[in-house]
């Protein structure tokens, strides 16, 4: 499946340990497709924003059961992806 690089990242993720990566070992999270291989995010980030990759770490993010009124429904899972720059 071909994807753009705007469909690859579809959001910068601002956390506190996120925070901590930015600022210690030049590393930032996103939110990416949950099709999108290594190779893929590490293609997108370099064209999107100018800069070159050393490294993506990516996770399955299981998506949280919560309640929906009477009864539970569950958030769908998400990829995550941590690219360490050069």
């Amino acid at each position: 499946m071909m994807l753009s690089e705007q469909d690859v990242v579809k959001r910068p993720l601002v956390t506190e340990k996120g925070e901590r990566g930015r600022a210690t070992a030049q590393q930032y999270a996103f939110e990416v497709h949950r099709e999108a291989t290594k190779i893929q995010v590490k293609g997108a980030v370099e064209k999107l924003f100018g800069v070159h990759v050393l490294a993506v770490r990516t996770s399955i993010q299981r998506g949280k059961v919560k309640r929906v009124g009477r009864g539970m429904g569950q958030r769908p899972n998400w990829k995550k992806a941590i690219v360490t720059l050069k």
